[in-house]
Order: structure tokens, then sequence, then C-alpha cells
């Protein structure tokens, strides 16, 4: 084996061998990263909030949908209560703030980050 400091040890095999391990490789072939947190243009029914949420965590829009339904509809009711703060109407604005800080599919910036940058960039 060759412990020189030009070939770094990752950590020998499972079965005891003394392989080096390649950088990267320890990691299962079915752990993907997750895709960017954009809205969609396809798929979408109101802003696309749903959606992106949906397709960031792989998990399916119907999930996503029916829990900005039961925010909403637990904060108009005025009795729900998270750590001492209240719910009220707390889907709506929920969803709102994501419309805005949420970039679309094929964009980098947000509807935020856009007003934010021709804010800067304006003379005066």
């Amino acid at each position: 084996m060759n412990n020189s400091p030009e070939s770094p040890r990752y950590g020998g095999g499972a079965d005891g061998s003394e392989h080096a391990a390649e950088p990267g490789r320890d990691r299962p072939d079915s752990v993907r990263p997750r895709p960017p947190l954009r809205r969609p243009a396809s798929g979408r029914l109101l802003a696309g909030v749903a959606a992106g949420i949906a397709q960031h965590f792989s998990i399916d829009v119907t999930i996503v949908r029916v829990g900005f339904a039961v925010l909403t509809i637990v904060g108009f009711t005025g009795l729900a209560y998270f750590a001492a703060i209240p719910l009220y109407l707390g889907g709506i604005p929920l969803y709102l703030a994501c419309w805005l800080l949420i970039p679309e599919e094929g964009s980098d910036q947000s509807i935020v980050g856009r007003l934010l940058a021709a804010r800067q960039h304006r003379p005066g």
C-alpha cells in the first residue's frame, strides 16, 4: 500500500480490502441532488408555487396543495396557533410570499429580486 502524501487514502473497502475509494463514490446511486426550487411553466394551477415545491422535494403536488388549503381553512377559523403565533389566513400569505420569492423556471431571479435589482440600477 502506498501511504505517500501524493495519493491520499479515502478508506478501505467494506470487505476489509485496502483499496483507495474514489471521492464521491461512498454516496449511494439512489441519492440524487434536488432540482433547484423554481415555479414551473407547465403543470400549475395559479402561480406554480405548489408544483415547484412538489418537484423540489419529489413529492406529489396534491400533498402540497392540500397543505396550503388546510393552512388557509384553519387560518380562517382564527383558532389555530403555532408556538403562540396565530395562523390568521396562514395559507394565503405563505402562498403569496412563495410566489414573490421563488423564481420562475428559466429565470435566476424572483419577482422581488427583479424589483430590487431594477431599483438599485435606477439613477437618483
